[in-house]
């Protein structure tokens, strides 16, 4: 019998009355009642006229109500997670350009997004957190009164519907819509459960962001593909990590480098937790793991740490280094770990181990293209292969080793901002005649935003000034924390301003 490749078939492989979710402090949710409950929400939304194909944007905070909302809202239409520390303008700018049905935000919430979504006439569906029912049950309200047509297209979701639809930064140009059909997920959460080996005696710690695709899909949809538990924090907190871990008890977490490397400056007053509940593994993903730092999270959680390679188009993981006893060689990001995946020179043709160029894949967990936009798709994709904007290389064992970004998109611990977006804000400002936003090296982050500033002749500004300006309409990880004020920007041999090697230019690489 022909699997059915949805995100609502992968929640059948847990027994029904084994925990699925739980939250700390909060009673466990069975596997039937998540089933029950992704079903009853697919028939409510369905009831007030949203359906397969339709978009619903989600904005909660972390938590198992945005785990159970997520998984829900995308097993009967489109799932578009958002992040909920968006400004006004981001939220107006992002719902409009997801042409979103409908909004999620919790009863009485006070996001901007609300406000953005009545001026824009999305309908706004109130969460109803029902935790004594289990971590993450909800009730569904929605406040117009007019009783709704119909969804045209109700039911479950089939594998060629979109599942989950996010957006990725561009440097040239707006950001793009990635729209992930039922097969991409159900195949990369497959991929990620497999690689792992997850399964109902497993259980993960989720401290991920669930607007992000490592959270959605290596936090939350693989680990219950397999059956597993999940505990669902309000977020990541280094103060809270080891009580949730004595409450949780997991076997594995997933995280990005820098909350790993606050989790190991905490961990000497918690060996006792550490001895108590020990992993079978640590992962992480969204930017580069320094090899020391690698060495030590393995050495005090006595657990192996396996590094993967993830980005959006691909719903998520492309490459990790495998548990053992395979061999993990730190300092690459693994083995092709779902994905077939290659090096490919800017001709297009296919390299051999040892040979530097751009890494390509294909394979069921990646993106059919970039929705409306023929031009970003006829650069991304090459004979079948998608192109990733990443150089790399391959050793004779198949090892991938990143060796620097195609692409300008500064990398900031992991949360991804687009230099143009913020080139547009600061533009914005009355006194500001030219700015370039680039990446500036960083110890911990990897990266941090920094800009150039050219102001208009006869004005006065200052850094703290613009900052403040920016801040009003950029999420805080994306407003610029050194900006320099420059009488000229340097330019490349064409006259264009160039982001890539700009903080080397102007001394502030390391």
């Amino acid at each position: 019998m022909t699997e059915t490749k949805t995100i609502r078939s992968l929640l059948d492989a847990g027994a029904q009355d084994a925990a699925a979710l739980t939250a700390p402090g909060a009673a466990a949710l069975t596997y039937g009642a998540l089933r029950a409950l992704i079903d009853s929400t697919v028939e409510r939304l369905n009831a007030i006229g949203i359906g397969r194909g339709d978009r619903v944007a989600i904005v909660l905070p972390n938590g198992p109500a945005m785990a159970t909302s997520f998984l829900a809202v995308a097993a009967g239409c489109a799932s578009a997670p958002l992040n909920p520390a968006y400004r006004a303008d981001e939220f107006e700018f992002y719902l409009g350009d997801l042409n979103a049905r409908g909004l999620i935000v919790e009863a009485g919430s006070a996001s901007p997004a609300v406000a953005v979504a009545r001026k824009l006439g999305i309908r706004i569906i109130e969460l109803v957190g029902r935790p004594e029912l289990g971590a993450g049950f909800f009730e569904l309200t929605s406040e117009q009164g007019a009783a709704p047509v119909p969804a045209q297209w109700p039911g479950p979701a089939q594998a060629d519907d979109v599942a989950l639809v996010l957006h990725t930064s561009g440097t040239t140009s707006r950001p793009k819509i990635v729209p992930l059909s039922q097969t991409n997920v159900w195949a990369s959460a497959r991929n990620i459960r497999e690689f792992l080996a997850l399964g109902p005696a497993d259980r993960g710690l989720n401290i991920m962001p669930l607007f992000h695709i490592h959270g959605l899909i290596a936090g939350i949809t693989a680990p219950l593909s397999g059956g597993g538990q999940v505990c669902c924090t309000p977020g990541f907190n280094a103060l809270r990590f080891f009580a949730w871990m004595e409450e949780a008890r997991p076997t594995w977490y997933t995280a990005v480098p820098t909350m790993h490397q606050a989790i190991l400056s905490r961990a000497g007053a918690n060996r006792a937790v550490i001895a108590a509940n020990p992993l079978r593994f640590i992962r992480s993903s969204s930017s580069a793991m320094p090899t020391q730092v690698i060495r030590e999270l393995e050495e005090v959680f006595g657990a192996p740490l396996v590094e993967s390679y993830g980005m959006t188009e691909a719903a998520h993981q492309m490459a990790a280094n495998p548990l053992p006893p395979r061999a993990r060689k730190p300092g690459t990001v693994g083995i092709a770990a779902g994905p077939e995946l290659a090096i490919m020179d800017s001709a297009g043709r296919l390299l051999a181990a040892g040979e530097t160029g751009e890494v390509v894949i294909q394979g069921e967990n990646v993106t059919q293209g970039y929705e409306s936009n023929p031009k970003a798709n006829a650069e991304a994709f090459t004979d079948g292969w998608f192109r990733t904007g990443d150089q790399g290389v391959l050793d004779g064992e198949g090892y991938l080793t990143i060796t620097g970004r195609l692409k300008e998109i500064i990398n900031r611990g992991g949360e991804k901002v687009s230099p143009r977006e913020v080139d547009e804000v600061l533009m914005d400002h009355p006194a500001v005649a030219q700015v370039v936003t680039f990446a500036i090296p960083h110890d911990k982050l990897g990266e941090e935003v920094g800009a150039a500033v050219v102001l208009r002749e006869g004005t006065l500004l200052t850094d703290r000034e613009l900052r403040e300006f920016a801040s009003k309409r950029l999420a805080d990880f994306k407003v610029p924390r050194k900006i320099l004020f420059l009488d000229e920007i340097p330019k490349g041999a064409t006259g264009k301003l160039q982001r890539i090697g700009l903080a080397q230019k102007l001394g502030l690489a390391a």
